[in-house]
Order: structure tokens, then sequence, then C-alpha cells
């Protein structure tokens, strides 16, 4: 009988790991020769990556044309298996060039980071406490990060809730780091940790998870276009149809969960292709994407919203957590994704999260267009 409880599989060298999956497997010749490509990367750089390696598995990469953001051009890199989102971005694009293309904001790159304490005592009492010591805990937390210090970044705030539970009442302590261009996950949650037992000694409680949250309500980023009526018509709609065709569907996103998830599921096909062709962790961006769907008042709705000017013009926003980095993490070691933010020419993460914003936004308008007037698998787009 086969077993998968195998000992020191990661001790041991790649061919060995490739007999074992072809034994295993009953694998063919050419099955192990797909499975241990490994593209770009060496064998030894995916082995440090992650554990038990024994190969990768690419994905087509695409460049999106047309985006002008804040008056300057950009070729985007895409990594995706889906068909049309690569061509609907370049569409929807060049639409929107008529009008100038996107203009961009975001907030800065602070994230959060929780401690949660349980079996506190007196929790509005602790929460009180925790605040009192502010800057004891920010000092605490920079401790041993001159680097990012130096750089303007570092834990700037805290703050402290209770929350009730099913477990009782726990008091979550919140650290805001500004993480300047890195994602900032690894640096946030050892500042938590470093503070945690502190929290504890103050405030009678016992600490349990420290750990960086996703919901980066902090780390916004906002982009804005307006599409010219003449220049979204189709064959078979006008522009004015298109544009009412557009707001009905907004409306109805925004009105009903069921439709929001697939709504927002479009603009992160767009989302997520940049962010995984630039090394970045595209998981972190989809929770925190969805959860600030569901956070803002009014229950999981659209991250964007669709409205009419009074030329009759469609204007489009969007607005979404972008926890992104450009040092540290896969961005720094593979090859590609090197080459992909060379491409983007991005300074800095805001830079990056802002232009990833403006694809999310994009890819919304070409995904309502289709459904609005030929239906999405008649009207996916050429990439023009």
């Amino acid at each position: 009988m086969k077993r998968s409880d195998i000992i020191g599989f990661y001790k041991k060298s790649a061919d060995e790991r490739w007999r074992i999956l072809r034994e295993f497997g009953g694998l063919a010749g050419a099955e192990i020769a797909a499975l241990c490509d490994t593209g770009a990367l060496s064998f030894r750089q995916v082995d440090r990556m992650i554990e038990n390696a024994v190969g990768s598995m690419p994905l087509p990469l695409g460049v999106a044309l047309n985006f002008r953001v804040n008056g300057k051009d950009y070729l985007i890199p895409m990594a995706t298996e889906e068909p049309s989102v690569v061509a609907a971005a370049s569409t929807a694009a060049k639409m929107a060039r008529e009008r100038g293309g996107f203009t961009t904001s975001s907030s800065g790159p602070v994230m959060i980071g929780q401690v949660q304490l349980v079996d506190v005592p007196d929790p509005q009492a602790a929460r009180l406490t925790i605040l009192r010591h502010r800057e004891e805990i920010l000092a605490l937390a920079n401790e041993g990060h001159p680097t990012l210090i130096r750089s303007g970044g570092g834990a700037k705030d805290v703050d402290a809730r209770v929350v009730h539970t099913a477990q009782g009442p726990m008091v979550v302590a919140h650290l805001h780091v500004d993480c300047r261009d890195a994602m900032g996950a690894n640096v946030v949650s050892t500042m938590a940790e470093a503070v945690g037992p502190r929290l504890a000694s103050w405030t009678g409680g016992r600490v349990y998870l420290r750990v960086v949250s996703n919901l980066a309500v902090e780390r916004l980023a906002r982009a804005r276009a307006t599409f010219a009526k003449d220049a979204i018509q189709t064959d078979r709609a006008s522009g004015e149809e298109v544009v009412k065709g557009i707001l009905e569907a907004f409306a109805f996103a925004e009105a009903d969960p069921f439709r929001a998830a697939t709504h927002n599921k479009g603009i992160m096909n767009g989302v997520d292709a940049v962010v995984v062709a630039a090394g970045n962790d595209w998981r972190a961006v989809e929770a925190g994407a969805h959860a600030y769907a569901a956070w803002r008042p009014g229950g999981y709705r659209s991250l964007t919203t669709w409205e009419r000017d009074a030329e009759g013009d469609l204007i489009g926003t969007i607005e979404l957590p972008m926890a992104l980095g450009l040092v540290g993490g896969v961005t720094a070691v593979h090859p590609t994704a090197k080459a992909n933010v060379r491409l983007l020419g991005v300074k800095t993460a805001q830079e990056l999260g802002e232009v990833v914003a403006a694809v999310g936004l994009a890819q919304n308008f070409a995904a309502l267009r289709a459904l609005a007037t030929e239906g999405i698998q008649e009207g996916t787009p050429s990439p023009e």
C-alpha cells in the first residue's frame, strides 16, 4: 500500500524527491519533467522558498496596455491563467485615456498588529491602562528596527478595544506601524510579539495571539476615472445605454451580497494578476479587500462606485486596502518579479498600490460594460 508518511522528505535531494513522486503517482517521464521544471528559478531558490519543494507551476504572463495613471504611462505585467483579463484591462484603459486616464491617491503605508489578551480581570480598565502606556509601548515595539526608523517608518500609534466573544470579553491592542516600502507582515508581527508580555503584566491578562491584521484600513489605495459616453458605446448599445446599464449593475451589487461577491471577484481578477506578477502576497490583498467590503457600513458590497456626471459620462472610483511591498519577500529574490517591477517603473509601494487600484477599476468597468450590453462571454474584448 502506498504511504504518504515519508520520513525526511525535505532532506532528500531533488532527484530523490522526483523518484518518490514518480513511484507514488505512477507518473510518466514527461509528467515528472513538467513537475521538476522550475522556470526562471533554480531548484535551490524554490527549495528555499517553500517546504518539500519539487518544482514550480508557471502562470501565463501578459502585459496590459494603454494605462495612464496620474499623467504617467505604464505597461502593466499581469500573471493570470484566466482568458480576457489582460484584454479587458487594456481596452478599459484605452477608453479611460479619452478623459485623461486614472487619477489615484493613497493613505500612508500603515499596517495594524494585534495583541490579544484573554482572562483580563477588568477589561475596560485594562484598555485605558494600555492607552496610558502608549509611549512605552511604541518605544518597545521600535527596539531592534533601526533601519525602518531611519527611513521614517516604525510603530506610530497604539489603541485598544474590548471585543466581546463566545469565550468572553477580550482586550485587543492595536499597533499602528508605518512599514514604508515593505509589505510589513513580518515586522509588524515581530513588534506585536515584543510588546505582548508587557501588556500582560500591566493588564493582568494572558497574551494569546500576536499577529498582523490583513484588514489594512490605514493602507488604502484609491483610483478614479471618467469614461466618456461616446467612447464606451457598443455595436448594440449607445453610450447613454451603456452608462445606464453599468449604473443598474452597480446598484445591484450595492444591494445584494450574492452579486457583490462576483462583482468584487471581477475586480480582483485584475488586482491579483498584477500583485502576483510583482511577487507580492495576493492572498493578503484578497483577504483585505473582501474584509473591507464587509467592514464598511451597510454590509458586504461593491469596492467600486459608479456615477453619471452632468455631461452624462460615467465616473468610476475604487478604494481598497493595498498591503504591498517592494523590499523583502519574493519581490527581492524572484527574477521574473524583479523584472516586472522594473518594467512597471514604480518607485514606492504606495505607487505600486495605486497602479494596482487603477487596474482593479479598469477590470470592473470592462466586466460591467460586457454584462450590461452583450453578456460576459460574448462581450469579451480583444487586447487593443
